[in-house]
């Protein structure tokens, strides 16, 4: 079967070519050409005779026969002028009131002082005098909430630590080294998370009868020793052994913060032993022939302990954290 339609397309395209005829044929597209003029754009339909007014339809358009012709925007104003509408019926917030009273009673509504905002009705002065009332009572209480709960300060009164923890000179503390006591913090929170290491300066509350071998009681600062289960040796020239639960032998502890002199100058306990009972702490101060500690008055329980010592604040050029 043959396929005809090419010729057959051929034929009608030539057919067409021959019948149509437009005067718009002789543009390429398809339009006659435009005829400039002066100031504007002119097209013309079929009919060339100039249209009466009354040719114009009611929409605007030309009617067909007619010539239209564009506009000239030429002169148009060059930018666009907002129309006035005045201020929309609104009016100033200062205009609202006409009392001081209202006017402070919005203000007050508006402000960003919490007072202010739930008691607009409150005077200024009395807004002003709860406002520094509650400012200084909350201050108050988080100071209080972190010594109870967190941390808390204290001083050095003795010369118990030297040279770790300095006191203030004087004919009361003849061993002190410092011009003034040194002010440290104590975690409180630190012995919730864990027990204290060995030599940990620690903060406790003396055991009863404290008072009565070491003339003094209360709140005291050393370091920890022998902790539960241990037992603790001092030997003829000062240096503390420890022999942990379990273990055959004695091994001596590396103490780098005790001088040779304080060492030598203790010589009231050479050779004496003592076992840690469980859940208890050996406590020794640093400078130990001026210690007052677990060899004279025995050990601490675990409940009496306040915190290890995380910060000595003053004096500043003594900061440090620990």
């Amino acid at each position: 079967m043959s396929d005809d339609w090419g010729n057959y397309r051929r034929e009608l395209d030539d057919e067409d070519e021959k019948d149509e005829g437009s005067p718009g044929r002789q543009e390429p597209g398809g339009w006659p050409e435009d005829e400039p003029e002066t100031g504007h754009f002119r097209s013309h339909w079929p009919d060339d005779d100039k249209p009466e007014e009354s040719d114009e339809s009611p929409s605007g358009w030309p009617t067909p026969g007619s010539t239209w012709q564009r506009p000239d925007y030429d002169d148009a104003p060059g930018e666009w002028q907002r129309t006035d509408y005045g201020d929309y019926g609104y009016e100033r917030s200062d205009d609202l009131f006409t009392d001081d009273a209202r006017a402070e009673r919005y203000a007050a509504r508006h402000s960003r002082d919490p007072l202010a905002r739930l008691f607009p009705g409150l005077p200024h002065g009395v807004r002003v005098t709860l406002d520094w009332i509650i400012t200084i009572v909350g201050a108050v209480a988080i100071v209080w909430l972190l010594k109870v709960f967190v941390v808390n300060p204290y001083r050095i009164p003795s010369s118990s630590m030297e040279p770790t923890l300095n006191c203030a000179k004087g004919q009361a503390n003849p061993g002190c080294l410092g011009d003034s006591s040194d002010r440290v913090l104590a975690c409180r929170i630190c012995l919730d998370f864990g027990s204290p290491s060995r030599g940990d300066i620690v903060v406790f509350n003396t055991p009863k009868g404290v008072a009565d071998k070491c003339g003094e009681g209360g709140t005291f600062v050393k370091r920890v020793i022998g902790l539960p289960g241990d037992t603790v040796h001092e030997n003829n020239k000062g240096f503390i052994s420890i022999k942990k639960p379990n273990t055959p032998e004695f091994v001596k502890l590396k103490e780098s913060y005790i001088p040779a002199q304080s060492r030598l100058a203790d010589s009231q306990h050479y050779g004496q032993t003592w076992t840690v009972p469980e859940g208890s702490y050996f406590m020794m101060g640093d400078n130990r022939a001026h210690s007052c500690d677990s060899r004279t008055w025995g050990t601490v329980p675990r409940s009496s302990l306040i915190g290890p010592l995380t910060l000595k604040y003053w004096p500043p050029r003594r900061l440090s954290f620990r």
